[in-house]
């Protein structure tokens, strides 16, 4: 234990001599924030938090680390759901610091950012240069490209641009060698072998630190229009989401869905919102038309396809923006809803995809499955209609104790996870594994796929020192030396 002890400290000491005291972190204070991630799940511990400047300053320090056999665990904003961000012992390497937008390419329609980019600000930079950077999150102020980059991050606009897979051209990654790869190609086509890029992104830092990326940009849009519906069922509004696809094209650039329970919780803690639609409906969808094209009039296709719609029964009422003050306002309901679950006490939260044509069907039978198990539950089942990926979250019943419903957890992932398997879908749409559904893979992935996942794993990380214990179980070694995080009550 002692020679440990001796070679941990000689590696602070590395560490500090090169990149400097103020980016090598050992007080407890000062790395207490990188320890629980967002949702307060898990406590891990750290030897240090390492904040490099450069892509050099990673590769130094994962090449420190791999010599030491000391775990690193990449974190961005931190703002992630399923403990993939929680220290497993070792060194955190905070990447905030790799946050220089590298090059704007109009012609191309790229941007080339690094991994500490916050998501907002490379928004407001490809705003500025006149183009879109699609990807839009509820925590866009505080999260970082790398980290979309590492959950293959989704968001409100998957429906039309795509989640990051689709956004990613190219990728710089250093790998647990401490040797880096430079991919930061901004090709649309490459046939030249195995597309690498797609390795690392979704891999959540298992397989290698992401430190710069090629992003797609696209023209910004010119015309939008937004509406709020209120529908008798999630049948009701998959049916007028088929028929919106049909009409509009590509034009129909989100379609959101949240049940009426979700729009009250927003209205209760959420002060100056105010109910959209008169009187109450089971299901809501908020739609948004876009087109980069100054006079498509958007507000009389939609308004066409709702009056429609409200003549066959689909829908029960609408609403349309008629500024953007109120489509902001419309937008507020739906991107609140994340945040105010907690004010409702403990919720035991799911984030799984089925095949769309197939997403009322879940949403139904899930919830009859979870009302009938525990009376009084409060589902709050809402999100991404049109690409299959709802939040199907659990607030517990009024005045039931939050640490014995939180307990019922694993119980009601068995229920749940167990439609969505029947239904050929995903218990991870979103927001990664991480922790939190590591084991759940075991219970559903199939068995072949963990084994290459395993060996993937293996062969890019043989010492198993990039995020361990994440994502897939490898054995995690000496667990007394760097033991995994702590399940906080």
């Amino acid at each position: 234990m002692a020679i440990e002890t001796a070679a941990r400290a000689a590696l602070i000491d590395t560490l500090t001599e090169r990149l400097g005291t103020a980016a090598v972190l050992t007080n407890p204070g000062d790395m207490e924030s990188a320890l629980v991630e967002l949702r307060g799940l898990y406590r891990g511990q750290a030897l240090a938090v390492v904040r490099p400047r450069d892509r050099d300053e990673v590769a130094f320090v994962v090449r420190e680390c791999a010599k030491a056999g000391v775990p690193i665990v990449p974190q961005g904003g931190n703002t992630g759901l399923v403990g993939g961000g929680v220290p497993y012992g070792g060194v955190v390497l905070s990447l905030a610091r790799l946050d220089r937008i590298r090059e704007l390419d109009p012609v191309n329609a790229t941007i080339t950012v690094e991994a500490g980019c916050i998501l907002k600000s490379v928004q407001e930079t490809a705003d500025e240069a006149g183009y879109l950077f699609p990807l839009s999150l509820a925590s866009e102020g505080s999260c970082r490209i790398g980290g979309n980059l590492a959950t293959n991050a989704g968001g409100t606009a998957v429906l039309r641009y795509g989640n990051m897979r689709e956004l990613t051209l190219g990728l710089e990654v250093v790998l647990a060698d401490g040797r880096v790869w430079n991919g930061l190609k901004g090709l649309r086509k490459d046939n030249t072998g195995y597309d690498l890029k797609d390795i690392f992104i979704g891999s959540e830092g298992t397989l290698g630190i992401i430190t710069a990326a090629v992003l797609k940009l696209f023209p910004k849009p010119q015309a939008r229009v937004t509406a709020f519906i209120g529908c008798a069922s999630p049948h009701r509004a998959l049916d007028l989401f088929d028929r919106l696809r049909e009409v509009a094209g590509d034009q129909l650039t989100a379609f959101e869905y949240m049940p009426d329970f979700g729009l009250g919780i927003v209205l209760k803690h959420r002060p100056g919102t105010v109910r959209p639609l008169s009187g109450h409906h089971a299901s809501y969808a908020l739609i948004e038309l876009s087109s980069p094209q100054k006079d498509a009039d958007l507000q009389r296709r939609l308004e066409a396809v709702l009056g429609q719609a409200l003549e066959d029964g689909l829908i029960e009422d609408a609403v349309l923006g008629a500024s953007e003050a109120q489509s902001l306002a419309l937008w507020g309901l739906r991107e609140n809803l994340s945040e105010v679950q907690r004010l409702e006490g403990g919720s035991i939260k799911h984030d799984v995809a089925v095949p769309v044509s197939r997403v009322a069907e879940f949403i139904e039978a899930a919830t009859k499955a979870c009302e009938a198990e525990m009376p009084g539950i409060r589902v709050c089942a809402f999100g991404h209609f049109g690409d299959g990926n709802i939040h199907f979250n659990l607030s517990q019943p009024i005045g039931m104790d939050k640490d014995a419903f939180l307990a019922q957890w694993e119980h009601f992932n068995r229920i749940v996870h167990d439609i969505v398997h029947g239904m050929n879908g995903s218990i991870a749409a979103e927001h990664g594994v991480g922790l939190i559904k590591r084991d759940e893979l075991v219970l559903y992935k199939d068995p072949v796929a963990l084994d290459l996942m395993r060996a993937i794993k293996h062969t890019l990380d043989p010492q198993n020192i990039l995020n361990p214990g994440k994502v897939v179980a490898m054995g995690e070694s000496n667990p007394a030396t760097f033991p995994a995080p702590a399940i906080l009550p």
